[in-house]
């Protein structure tokens, strides 16, 4: 067997990644696929961190943008990302791994409170994470939590799991004759205004040097693949 290229990556998921083809809510179809990579990813000796989104229950800047206070949508979102951690946490331990899920707000009772070093131990011990609540304050995405977590694990890489297989310069669902880029410079992404992750993210991502690949992970053996070094979807560097 090859060499993995990564030996920790940390997975961001969208909330919508889990909802297929519905218009809202989770499809435990999607959620078992995504458990079955993982799992496969995980047998190769891979560590792996995830972050999942909230998005297919409750997007906090929309409902701020109808009149709720913002925080509080927050808040309210941040929850909803709890329920999808623990979703996929029971679909991975049906699958033999075992899985902790890490929250930024304590609850004990589902839940670890977040420790970094305790998070890092999990993972040296074989353990896959999955940490929800965002970073546990108003105002930040999962995205900015996926970087920050990234980064305080030491991991390799982020995998940005995502509908499309890689960054286009247009939207590739309308127009078809979108561009994908194969590479990426964190400023590019910035000055051009490319949805890859928010502007927070991406900025703590390049004072780090850490880079992201952006790929599909509708399409199934995608994340085995990038673990093997294989040229897939859009990465972002230096």
């Amino acid at each position: 067997m090859p060499e993995n290229k990564y030996s920790r990556i940390l997975l961001k998921l969208s909330g919508e990644a889990l909802m297929g083809e519905k218009e809202y809510g989770v499809d435990t179809n999607v959620v078992n696929a995504i458990a079955s990579e993982v799992t496969e990813v995980h047998h190769l000796g891979v560590q792996v961190a995830l972050v999942i989104g909230g998005g297919n229950i409750f997007r906090g800047v929309s409902a701020s943008a109808k009149g709720m206070d913002r925080a509080t949508a927050d808040y309210v979102g941040m929850l909803a990302t709890v329920i999808n951690s623990l979703m996929l946490q029971d679909a991975l331990e049906k699958k033999g791994v075992f899985t902790r899920v890490i929250s930024a707000i304590e609850m004990k009772e589902l839940a670890e409170p977040y420790i970094r070093r305790k998070a890092v131990r999990h993972l040296e011990k074989g353990r896959v994470i999955i940490f929800a609540a965002g970073t546990g304050n108003p105002y930040f995405t999962t995205d900015t939590a996926a970087s920050l977590r990234a980064m305080e694990i030491h991991a390799d890489v982020i995998l940005k799991g995502t509908k499309v297989d890689g960054v286009y310069d247009r939207d590739p669902m309308k127009d078809p004759h979108a561009k994908r880029y194969k590479r990426l410079k964190y400023i590019d992404v910035l000055k051009d205004g490319l949805k890859v992750m928010d502007t927070t993210a991406i900025s703590l991502c390049m004072d780090n040097n850490l880079p992201i690949i952006v790929f599909s992970i509708k399409e199934s053996g995608n994340l085995m693949k990038i673990v093997k070094g294989e040229d897939i979807g859009t990465i972002v560097g230096p």
